[in-house]
């Protein structure tokens, strides 16, 4: 069965790691997030749906901003807004623009510290809300007054993209390791009530020297279904809301990093998929 490419890292020989020497915030940088891919797909979809690519952003708890720090650099004239409720990962991001965008970058990048249920800022052309971050609205109503909030702030002919995770593997209390360069990623699944669909998932770190980061991250989620989330954004007023799925590679059975928009997928044990919400 297909497995997403979105989160993946190759294993390395070097740059060996030890807890104590190492940023948590790095480290999530390194494991889960792929700024090129992301905006590559960002980029298709945009072509899919209205013929041309986006220039204005924002991303939706964007903690260290890596896509929005990517989208500047993508395109002289692209700009984003950051926007997330922590100090510390803000900080942290303020400190990498310093270090890896030049001024022309920089100005073109808003870093907001707030809510995004309350935070209101001058319309744009696509918001993302990605890291199934939104997953913490355990509530219809909680959901949908952040899907209305975003529809608000798009412009006339502007797309909200999300993501989402599932797959009968989601369902379960389990652990999964992955070996990166110099440490090794592990995703907790710690907690699933079926009752109510809340899950508590944890994101630990351990190095080659037997040192670990245990629950550097945590989240207290609701693990939304694609049919919900897709009822949830008609009712908050998109026009529509579509899926896009990746494809599978033919010689490895796994995702091969190709997204298209779909009607129905395919019951693997895991998968992320994007969701479109259409003005």
């Amino acid at each position: 069965m297909a497995t997403s490419t979105k989160r993946k890292r190759k294993k390395g020989s070097e740059n060996w790691r030890t807890a104590k020497g190492s940023d948590i915030h790095e480290l999530y940088e390194l494991s889960v997030q792929d700024p090129e891919g992301e905006i590559g797909t960002i980029d298709r979809i945009w072509n899919d749906q209205r013929g041309r690519v986006a220039r204005s952003m924002r991303e939706d708890f964007c903690g260290t901003a890596a896509i929005a720090r990517e989208w500047v650099k993508k395109r002289d004239d692209n700009m984003a807004i950051g926007v997330d409720l922590s100090t510390d990962v803000l900080e942290y991001c303020r400190n990498k623009i310093e270090t890896g965008l030049d001024d022309t970058q920089a100005d073109r990048l808003q870093l907001i510290e707030g809510d995004v249920l309350t935070t209101k800022t001058d319309p744009v052309e696509t918001i993302l809300a990605f890291n199934f971050s939104y997953f913490l609205f355990k509530k219809r109503e909680q959901l949908i007054e952040y899907f209305k909030g975003v529809r608000d702030q798009l412009t006339d002919d502007g797309l909200f993209i999300l993501d989402a995770y599932g797959g009968s593997d989601s369902f379960l209390e389990m652990e999964e390791d992955r070996d990166l360069d110099g440490f090794t990623y592990v995703w907790d699944q710690s907690h699933y009530d079926p009752v109510s669909g809340d899950v508590v998932n944890h994101i630990h770190f351990k190095f080659p020297d037997g040192t670990k980061i245990m629950k550097a991250f945590t989240y207290e989620w609701r693990l939304w279904t694609l049919p919900e989330i897709q009822e949830l954004l008609l009712e908050a007023g998109f026009r529509d809301a579509v899926v896009y799925w990746e494809g599978t590679d033919e010689e490895t059975d796994e995702g091969n990093g190709e997204w298209t928009e779909v009607e129905t997928g395919e019951a693997c044990e895991g998968w992320v998929a994007y969701l479109v919400g259409i003005k």
